[in-house]
């Protein structure tokens, strides 16, 4: 993935406390940026955001309450609602990007929202600023699943699992990259990626094959 395209703020950019397992590609999903947020609820609402920083455009980014716009957002499901809790003391296994995805004047938000035991992404969603109030205009809940926004696009990870394959070996993973049309996110490119049998306890990827939409 492409770290130094994601557009952060500035304050939330800590480890996640809850992650003890998460070790990359081959343990408990697809990989994380270098920078996550550690995520504690304020007692604001979704729509009661405080400029933090400053885009590059100079355009005031917002800092959120992710898990309250999580909780607060009919689209998510009622399953990772109610996973959605502390792995320790108040940390909860959230990620949050800021950046510009949609073309819109305010830095869009990508949170991903990850398992405690072993960082699997659970699901990953983007919200649209609309008016005072964020618009969730893409959710996609099939883990392990994870995203992050490269050069205006929105990279979505996800691992492929065979019957037979555990947890932290995957036979291959699918990288999905997503533009926004003015109205929704439509598919761009996808890149598939197999790996070979395990080596010395890892796994050794294939020749990746691209097939663009």
């Amino acid at each position: 993935m492409s770290a130094g395209t994601i557009v952060l703020v500035g304050i939330a950019v800590f480890a996640v406390g809850c992650a003890t397992g998460g070790t990359g590609l081959r343990d408990g999903g697809p990989a994380r940026s270098d920078t996550v947020a550690r995520t504690t609820p304020s007692g604001s609402s979704p729509d009661d955001a405080s400029s933090v920083s400053a885009s590059p455009s100079g355009t005031p980014l917002k800092k959120v309450d992710p898990v309250r716009l999580l909780l607060a957002d009919p689209k998510v499901g009622a399953d990772v609602k109610r996973d959605l809790k502390p792995c320790t003391d108040k940390e909860y296994p959230v990620d949050v990007s800021y950046g510009k995805v949609t073309g819109g004047p305010v830095a869009d938000i990508v949170v991903n929202v990850l398992s405690c035991a072993d960082a699997l992404g659970r699901g990953t969603y983007v919200y649209r600023a609309d008016g005072a109030a964020y618009e969730n205009v893409f959710a996609d809940e099939q883990p392990p699943v994870y995203a992050e926004i490269d050069r205006g696009d929105l990279v979505v990870t996800k691992q492929v699992y065979e019957k037979s394959d555990a947890l932290a070996y995957p036979s291959g993973e699918d990288v999905i990259t997503y533009r926004w049309n003015g109205e929704r996110f439509t598919e761009q490119d996808r890149v598939h990626s197999e790996y070979s049998n395990v080596v010395d306890g890892g796994v050794q990827p294939a020749p990746a094959t691209s097939q663009k939409n």
